[in-house]
């Protein structure tokens, strides 16, 4: 039976005051199914980063729960979530965020080093040969390509068995060739290990790759496509929520 390893209740997140108040959510529920691979899309202001910050703990929501494995982030205190965070969510960022000084196999075993624990010699060289990079273990981030850096960053977040990762745009500063890389690699943790997976990305070709694709506007929930998903499927829909969101004014312009 498929189980929920992310649940999103009722998310509202409002920054602001007055004039200047920006509702980046508003309302979401919706729910990520253990072992899948969903890609989070909109327009630039839609909610997308948000959604994803506040699903991963990175972010606060003015109301709503989210559940992450069974446990309400909203019943954890700093420290807590900060465990639950180094522990059960891995996240992938587009700048990479490696540390500079650090080897790649220094920087894939930072998450258990910091969590106080001891990080076994082969779990980190078995992290780095499934994105392929066994024979760079010994490389620092600038010896490495933007395609490797971004590798290094997939298994630093996998290194923990986390519940769950959160890929934010993982394949914008990447050329088209490093991009199918890194995809294929995160498609492969969903097929090949059971990982479940939510990105946001704006590319339709990226989001070819997942096996749903959620689709915001004004902070909700607008479309979920499922089914066969190609990037040819994933422009249409959103040119036809961009069509469908037009004013009968606009269109006769």
């Amino acid at each position: 039976m498929t189980t929920d390893t992310v649940t999103l209740t009722g998310l509202r997140a409002v920054y602001g005051t007055g004039t200047r108040r920006v509702t980046a959510l508003d309302g979401v529920s919706t729910s990520f199914a253990s072992g899948t691979f969903t890609a989070v899309m909109g327009p630039s202001g839609s909610g997308k980063s948000t959604l994803l910050h506040c699903a991963a703990g990175l972010d606060s929501p003015t109301e709503g729960v989210v559940t992450i494995d069974g446990t309400r982030l909203n019943d954890l205190g700093e420290d807590a979530l900060t465990r639950l965070r180094r522990d059960r969510i891995g996240f992938v960022f587009q700048a990479f965020n490696l540390v500079s000084t650090l080897t790649a196999a220094q920087n894939v075993e930072l998450p258990l080093r910091l969590a106080g624990r001891r990080p076994a010699a082969r779990d980190v060289a078995a992290a780095l040969d499934a994105v392929g990079l066994a024979d760079r273990a010994g490389h620092r981030p600038g010896e490495l390509s933007g395609g490797e850096q971004q590798r290094v960053a997939v298994a630093r977040a996998v290194i923990t068995r986390p519940a769950v990762v959160f890929a934010d745009e993982p394949t914008g500063a990447l050329d088209s060739a490093a991009s199918r890389q890194v995809l294929r690699l995160l498609r492969a943790l969903v097929d090949d290990h059971g990982q479940t997976v939510v990105m946001v990305t704006h590319d339709p070709a990226a989001a070819a790759y997942a096996d749903r694709v959620l689709l915001l506007a004004d902070g909700r929930v607008v479309d979920d496509v499922n089914g066969e998903i190609t990037a040819a499927v994933v422009a249409a829909r959103i040119a036809e929520r961009e069509t469908l969101a037009t004013t009968p004014a606009e269109r006769s312009c």
